[in-house]
């Protein structure tokens, strides 16, 4: 007997999910992508409602300004280069509604920056997503570090 509340990638699948893991996937691989920016911004919601928390505590993005601040700075800048993304032990949830979505992993995000490598290795990523016109899209992101990977 399935008393799961939530449809998801566990133990109560739907339909819907492929299209979620889509947009998860694009959001983090579209700089390994030829820097597809047409595809990060149809990935998230485009206005001040959009937050993340990045790893360390100065970064905290609030709206879609400081994103694309973020993304023009560093992402777009000819020192930084995208080499893969590996998504480990996504799960997705979609709520009976089917308009909210959460998901979690664990991932592995190896880039360059300024000939130097800029590896997250073992970084938690959690975020929330709504349907939204019949997308979905990104509106809360959380990335972090376990602390007994850190040390």
């Amino acid at each position: 007997m399935n008393t799961s509340y939530t449809f998801n990638t566990v133990n109560n699948p739907h339909p819907e999910i492929a299209s979620i893991e889509k947009v998860i996937e694009s959001h983090i691989g579209w700089a390994v992508n030829n820097k597809d920016i047409v595809t990060l911004f149809s990935t998230i919601v485009e206005n001040e409602e959009l937050f993340f928390f990045q790893t360390d505590s100065e970064s905290t993005i609030h709206g879609i300004d400081e994103f694309k601040s973020l993304v023009d700075g560093i992402f777009m800048s000819e020192e930084f280069k995208a080499i893969r993304t590996e998504i480990h032990n996504l799960r997705i949830h979609l709520s009976p509604s089917m308009k909210t979505a959460w998901f979690s992993c664990i991932m592995d995000d190896y880039n360059e920056f300024k000939g130097e490598p800029a590896v997250w290795k073992d970084v938690r990523w959690t975020g929330v997503l709504e349907k939204i016109d019949g997308h979905w899209s990104i509106f809360q992101m959380h990335f972090s570090k376990a602390e007994d990977k850190v040390r």
